[in-house]
């Protein structure tokens, strides 16, 4: 049995070292980065097992991506893709405060995603399915990939965590809502901002939000509040925990740490106010070094955030 089996693409990114406009960048990282192989790393990294389902070029990006994940000990169950590249992510910071993320994934091996190269075993075998709604929009065959799983998951009693993850330079806030409101009733946990659950329902506050998306049918509800933290209705249940505060490197992958941290406590049976928090903590972790998942915590780290009041760890 695997604990959580998740699938999307990974593309490969480049990361300009500079500030200012992406034209006059000169030296860039390389690395990797998909929100759905990012809640894969987070959540082996905090002790429970997890299998990337994807599909990649016959290229080093693609190389790149299975040993990248391999060696955070993710299962990697890669389609290589002979006729489409592995998509590129091209991230940059305006200015200090403001980064700047372009996407060049169209007919990309990440986009070919299709109901085939999902292993109906593998999908059968976990605790818990993991989707985001990035990758049904990205294309019919990735679309349809995703209620495959699902459909699959459900049929084997396989809880099904579905975050919101809306990009709005791949489909409209009416598509999306659209969609989204149609499978909510096929999942268990669901993870969405304030404005992503607007997406689906109506809520004057985070409260009445969580309440309204519950009715669809999940037993959890996420609402990421940013700044003010985190709300959780849990069968009837609401939770709320602050944020920590730290200095934040690069915001992109928080949401993404946050549902690893959520789902790897869930998994492990601990209790609802612990989660959360251990949800916030991975979020915290992410947004404190550049690139999409490399912060994400270990069990060992999470007692880190508000540690030694001189800000030095002996």
């Amino acid at each position: 049995m695997t604990d959580l089996v998740t699938f999307g693409e990974t593309m490969a990114l480049f990361a300009a070292r500079r500030t200012g406009p992406l034209r006059f960048a000169r030296d860039f990282d390389l690395g990797l980065g998909g929100a759905e192989s990012n809640v894969a790393i987070g959540v082996a990294r905090l002790g429970a097992g997890a299998a990337w389902i994807g599909r990649v070029g016959a290229d080093e990006f693609g190389d790149l991506i299975r040993a990248t994940l391999a060696g955070e000990g993710v299962e990697v169950h890669a389609v290589t893709d002979h006729e489409a590249p592995t998509g590129l992510m091209i991230k940059g910071r305006r200015t200090a405060d403001l980064v700047d993320v372009r996407y060049y994934r169209r007919d990309s091996a990440g986009s070919r995603l299709s109901p085939a190269d999902l292993d109906p075993a593998l999908l059968r075998s976990a605790r818990v399915l993991h989707v985001s709604a990035i990758t049904p929009a990205l294309s019919p065959s990735a679309r349809a990939a995703v209620r495959h799983a699902v459909s699959e998951a459900r049929a084997a009693g396989v809880a099904v965590s579905l975050d919101v993850n809306y990009r709005a330079a791949l489909w409209s806030p009416d598509d999306a809502g659209a969609w989204l409101r149609e499978i909510a009733g096929e999942v268990d946990v669901l993870f969405a901002t304030e404005a992503e659950g607007r997406l689906l329902a109506d809520g004057d506050g985070p409260e009445e939000l969580a309440k309204a998306l519950a009715a669809f049918g999940p037993r959890h509800v996420l609402v990421k509040m940013g700044a003010r933290g985190a709300l959780e209705l849990s069968d009837g249940r609401v939770l709320r925990a602050e944020p920590y505060r730290v200095t934040e490197v690069d915001p992109v992958g928080a949401g993404d740490a946050f549902a690893a941290g959520w789902l790897a406590d869930w998994l492990a049976g601990a209790e609802p106010e612990l989660r959360l928090r251990t949800a916030c903590a991975a979020g915290a972790f992410a947004v404190t070094s550049q690139g999409d998942w490399e912060s994400l915590p270990r069990r060992s780290d999470l007692a880190l955030l508000g540690g030694a009041a001189d800000g030095v760890s002996r």
